[in-house]
Protein backbone atom coordinates (compact mmCIF):
# COMPACT_ATOMS: atom_id res chain seq x y z
CA UNK A 1 0.00 0.00 0.00
CA UNK A 2 2.85 2.30 0.66
CA UNK A 3 4.55 1.89 -2.37
CA UNK A 4 1.10 2.52 -4.11
CA UNK A 5 0.83 5.28 -2.25
CA UNK A 6 4.20 6.58 -2.81
CA UNK A 7 4.77 5.68 -6.68
CA UNK A 8 0.88 7.46 -7.16
CA UNK A 9 2.11 10.47 -5.89
CA UNK A 10 5.09 10.50 -8.49
CA UNK A 11 7.87 10.19 -6.15
CA UNK A 12 9.89 7.40 -7.83
CA UNK A 13 10.34 10.03 -10.76
CA UNK A 14 13.87 11.07 -12.02
CA UNK A 15 15.40 9.56 -9.03
CA UNK A 16 14.27 6.47 -9.70
CA UNK A 17 13.83 5.64 -5.71
CA UNK A 18 11.09 2.64 -4.99
CA UNK A 19 9.61 2.64 -1.70
CA UNK A 20 10.34 -0.90 0.27
CA UNK A 21 8.81 -2.70 2.83
CA UNK A 22 10.43 -1.81 6.16
CA UNK A 23 10.56 -5.44 6.88
CA UNK A 24 12.90 -6.29 4.40
CA UNK A 25 15.33 -4.32 5.49
CA UNK A 26 14.70 -4.33 9.31
CA UNK A 27 17.67 -5.84 11.50
CA UNK A 28 16.84 -9.28 12.79
CA UNK A 29 17.99 -8.81 16.67
CA UNK A 30 16.57 -11.51 18.20
CA UNK A 31 19.84 -13.87 17.55
CA UNK A 32 21.56 -10.88 19.17
CA UNK A 33 18.86 -10.47 22.17
CA UNK A 34 19.08 -14.08 23.19
CA UNK A 35 22.17 -14.12 23.53
CA UNK A 36 22.90 -10.95 25.35
CA UNK A 37 19.29 -11.18 27.45
CA UNK A 38 21.55 -14.14 29.11
CA UNK A 39 24.44 -12.37 29.22
CA UNK A 40 22.58 -9.65 31.26
CA UNK A 41 20.94 -12.33 33.39
CA UNK A 42 23.63 -13.90 34.74
CA UNK A 43 25.52 -10.73 35.11
CA UNK A 44 22.85 -9.22 37.23
CA UNK A 45 22.75 -12.66 38.90
CA UNK A 46 26.33 -13.04 40.22
CA UNK A 47 26.21 -9.14 41.63
CA UNK A 48 23.68 -10.62 43.38
CA UNK A 49 25.02 -13.28 44.61
CA UNK A 50 28.26 -12.17 45.19
CA UNK A 51 26.99 -9.53 47.30
CA UNK A 52 25.10 -11.72 49.68
CA UNK A 53 25.54 -10.33 53.00
CA UNK A 54 28.65 -11.27 55.65
CA UNK A 55 25.83 -11.02 58.35
CA UNK A 56 23.95 -14.30 56.61
CA UNK A 57 26.60 -16.28 59.23
CA UNK A 58 26.05 -19.13 61.68
CA UNK A 59 25.89 -18.11 64.93
CA UNK A 60 24.36 -21.41 66.36
CA UNK A 61 27.85 -21.43 67.94
CA UNK A 62 28.25 -18.53 70.08
CA UNK A 63 29.23 -18.72 72.78
CA UNK A 64 32.05 -21.29 72.00
CA UNK A 65 31.97 -23.46 74.79
CA UNK A 66 35.52 -24.38 76.13
CA UNK A 67 36.46 -20.65 75.77
CA UNK A 68 35.75 -17.57 77.34
CA UNK A 69 34.23 -15.41 74.83
CA UNK A 70 32.91 -11.34 74.34
CA UNK A 71 29.77 -10.87 72.64
CA UNK A 72 29.49 -7.05 70.74
CA UNK A 73 25.90 -6.94 70.00
CA UNK A 74 25.62 -3.86 68.47
CA UNK A 75 24.81 -2.34 64.37
CA UNK A 76 27.37 -0.82 61.53
CA UNK A 77 26.02 2.25 61.66
CA UNK A 78 25.13 2.73 65.19
CA UNK A 79 27.37 5.64 66.60
CA UNK A 80 28.56 4.25 69.74
CA UNK A 81 29.39 0.58 67.75
CA UNK A 82 31.17 2.34 65.31
CA UNK A 83 33.38 3.98 67.95
CA UNK A 84 34.09 0.27 69.32
CA UNK A 85 34.59 -0.93 66.05
CA UNK A 86 38.90 -0.13 66.11
CA UNK A 87 39.19 -1.40 70.02
CA UNK A 88 36.87 -4.39 68.98
CA UNK A 89 39.29 -5.24 65.95
CA UNK A 90 42.47 -5.05 68.24
CA UNK A 91 41.01 -7.01 71.13
CA UNK A 92 40.17 -9.72 68.53
CA UNK A 93 43.80 -9.78 67.17
CA UNK A 94 44.98 -9.58 70.68
CA UNK A 95 43.18 -12.37 72.68
CA UNK A 96 43.55 -14.91 69.08
CA UNK A 97 43.45 -18.10 70.70
CA UNK A 98 43.10 -16.86 73.65
CA UNK A 99 39.03 -15.97 73.98
CA UNK A 100 36.77 -15.05 71.19
CA UNK A 101 35.71 -11.87 70.31
CA UNK A 102 32.64 -11.46 68.41
CA UNK A 103 30.54 -8.73 66.95
CA UNK A 104 27.16 -9.54 65.78
CA UNK A 105 25.23 -6.78 63.77
CA UNK A 106 21.60 -6.96 64.83
CA UNK A 107 20.06 -4.76 62.41
CA UNK A 108 21.67 -7.56 59.98
CA UNK A 109 20.85 -10.68 61.84
CA UNK A 110 17.60 -9.43 63.36
CA UNK A 111 17.32 -13.19 64.89
CA UNK A 112 20.09 -12.24 67.14
CA UNK A 113 18.73 -9.48 69.36
CA UNK A 114 15.70 -11.71 70.99
CA UNK A 115 18.11 -14.45 71.27
CA UNK A 116 20.83 -12.56 73.36
CA UNK A 117 17.76 -10.76 75.26
CA UNK A 118 19.00 -6.79 74.04
CA UNK A 119 17.17 -3.87 74.58
CA UNK A 120 19.67 -1.25 73.36
CA UNK A 121 22.47 -1.48 71.49
CA UNK A 122 25.72 -1.59 71.85
CA UNK A 123 25.69 -4.25 74.01
CA UNK A 124 28.76 -6.74 74.97
CA UNK A 125 27.59 -10.05 76.85
CA UNK A 126 30.65 -11.79 78.41
CA UNK A 127 30.36 -16.13 78.63
CA UNK A 128 32.73 -18.38 80.80
CA UNK A 129 33.97 -21.36 79.30
CA UNK A 130 30.92 -23.49 80.20
CA UNK A 131 28.81 -20.79 78.01
CA UNK A 132 27.56 -19.15 80.83
CA UNK A 133 26.74 -15.74 81.13
CA UNK A 134 29.03 -14.01 83.34
CA UNK A 135 28.20 -10.12 82.79
CA UNK A 136 26.78 -7.55 80.79
CA UNK A 137 26.76 -4.23 80.05
CA UNK A 138 24.52 -2.12 78.05
CA UNK A 139 26.43 1.16 75.93
CA UNK A 140 29.99 1.94 74.41
CA UNK A 141 32.57 -0.34 76.64
CA UNK A 142 36.24 1.22 76.34
CA UNK A 143 39.16 -1.29 76.06
CA UNK A 144 40.30 -0.69 79.19
CA UNK A 145 37.04 -2.21 80.63
CA UNK A 146 36.59 -5.22 78.33
CA UNK A 147 40.33 -5.85 79.11
CA UNK A 148 39.89 -5.96 82.98
CA UNK A 149 36.56 -7.88 82.52
CA UNK A 150 38.65 -10.76 80.50
CA UNK A 151 41.37 -10.66 83.00
CA UNK A 152 38.79 -11.09 86.15
CA UNK A 153 37.34 -14.14 83.97
CA UNK A 154 41.20 -15.64 83.96
CA UNK A 155 42.38 -14.61 80.08
CA UNK A 156 45.55 -12.78 79.68
CA UNK A 157 46.68 -11.12 76.67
Amino acid sequence: MLNRLINSHGLTGSMGIQAQPITKHAINLTPYWKSHVKFVFLLVMSAFLFTLPVYAQDFSKIPQKGTVTMVDLGAKKCIPCKMMAPIMAKLEKAYSGKADIVFIDVWENRNQAPRFKIRAIPTQIFFNEKGEEVWRHVGFLDEKAIVDQLTKMGVEK
